[in-house]
């Protein structure tokens, strides 16, 4: 509309200068270059031919089709299946039984101990579950906030087949109105899978689902058992400390590395060029990493739930299963399994370990009764750190269980962490205690010469 209009009133302007009389010479004069006295009559008419034909060639530019630039194009790996709630688009990845991550094959998470996996989980529900009917879920979604605004836009859905391979399912939702038939394939492979297998699912990816269901007015069915990762990661990794993310484990605990992955953080931008442009270049990338984290997590139900006796886990890390055995309740497999970390961490000269392993033996063999392992365990690991909470536990064993006040009296002035209230308490009270038991022992001592004097004396007596 705005060229059209554009040209028609050029036009008529240059009609208005056709039919205009000698009157109109001063705007001639205004349009051309170098005006030259001519008769009226020929010097109107070269200026109107000359006018024309520059109106012409900007017409003709103003309106001719600029060519699109060239956009190298990619196929996404998906194939379409027309159901009645509309268009789904699926990605199938099948890992052979001799894949592996990094140290770690994918397969032994189909064998992985359920048991095991519900004291680190501190879920019960989880103890007698078939681990080769779990289903593994991730999402890639709009927005990391949440909210009803946030659409998953691709989920991956991993499963182990009757040969032993890992199989993971991806659902790309490719236009925003195109989420029915991804809801409806999600509902059928949860109602067919013994258990879910996530990384922060219950706070983030299975919430959000929820909302898509009953905004798409679906039923998500029964949800059966649900292990999330990310606090079994947290118990079982606590001495290393930091933020738990699936790339941080796949390097630290896995020994993989990925490469060229997209993070976390601009996933959601990644679709969002997509849905704009339609450059599939823009999701590839993504599509790798939901089905890398599907895979990790596999990788990880594996190495979590091995048997205990051949653990693949280090000293610190299995310090933290038995800290986490020791929560669940099942106190001789949690001492057992810190003294197996104790051993390994001593034999590998890893200091790390000893000092993690050491703690949790002392802590677990205290919640036991056993108080002569535990203070023998924290004399150790006090000679090794420098920790206002281990003195704190010599502390109290020293005063309550050794009954040596001046031993637990020297402990606390060199630091317990406590506030200066109680810690000002503490001292109060073992210095009484031990001002008693000196003043005991220096009546004992009174009684003990009082009575060998009387029996030297007796002695004496018989003798004459």
């Amino acid at each position: 509309m705005y060229r059209g209009h554009a040209v028609s009133s050029l036009r008529s302007k240059l009609s208005r200068l056709s039919s205009a009389g000698p009157g109109s010479r001063p705007v001639a004069e205004r349009l051309t270059t170098a005006p030259e006295p001519t008769e009226p009559s020929a010097d109107r008419s070269v200026v109107l031919d000359d006018l024309r034909r520059r109106m012409d060639a900007m017409l003709a530019r103003s309106v001719s089709p600029r060519t699109p630039p060239l956009v190298e194009t990619v196929e996404l790996p998906f194939t379409t299946t027309d159901t009645p709630l509309g268009p789904l688009h699926t990605r199938l990845l099948a890992l052979p039984v001799s894949h592996v991550m990094g140290r770690f094959a994918v397969q032994p998470a189909r064998d992985a101990d359920p048991a095991l996996l519900a004291l680190l989980a501190l879920d019960p529900s989880l103890a007698k579950l078939e681990m080769h009917r779990a289903l593994y879920l991730d999402t890639e979604t709009t927005g990391l906030a949440g909210g009803t605004g946030t659409v998953a836009f691709l989920v991956g859905l991993g499963g182990f087949e009757a040969d032993g391979s890992f199989v993971v399912e991806q659902l790309l939702v490719r236009n925003l109105g195109e989420e029915g038939p991804m809801l409806a394939r999600v509902a059928e492979r949860i109602a067919e899978a013994s258990m879910l297998v996530t990384f922060n699912g219950k706070s983030f990816d299975m919430p959000l689902l929820r909302t898509r269901f009953v905004l798409a007015r679906q039923s998500i069915g029964v949800e059966p058992p649900h292990l999330d990762l990310v606090h079994v990661a947290r118990r079982i990794h606590r001495a290393r400390g930091g933020a738990f993310r699936l790339v941080r484990l796949e390097r630290d605990v896995l020994g993989f590395e990925r490469e060229d992955d997209v993070p976390s953080g601009d996933v959601a931008a990644h679709y969002l060029h997509f849905l704009r442009s339609g450059d599939a270049r823009a999701l590839i990338g993504v599509v790798e990493h939901n089905a890398w984290d599907v895979a990790t997590m596999a990788v990880l139900v594996g190495l979590y739930g091995e048997p205990l006796e051949a653990s693949q886990l280090e000293a610190d890390d299995l310090a933290g299963v038995a800290i986490s055995m020791k929560r669940a309740g099942a106190m001789d497999r949690a001492f057992d399994v810190a003294h197996q970390a104790v051993e390994r961490a001593t034999r590998h000269r890893h200091q790390a370990g000893i000092e993690a392993s050491l703690e949790a033996r002392a802590k677990i063999a205290e919640a036991r009764g056993d108080r002569a392992r535990a203070l023998a365990d924290y004399e150790d690991l006090a000679a090794k750190v420098d920790s206002a909470a281990v003195r704190l536990e010599l502390a109290k064993l020293y005063e309550h269980f050794a009954k040596a006040p001046g031993r637990a009296l020297h402990v606390t002035s060199q630091g317990t962490g406590e506030d200066e209230t109680r810690s000002e308490k503490r001292r109060r009270r073992l210095a009484v205690k031990l001002d008693r038991l000196e003043r005991d022992e220096r009546q004992v001592k009174a009684a003990a010469a009082t009575a060998a004097a009387i029996l030297a004396e007796t002695t004496l007596r018989l003798l004459d």
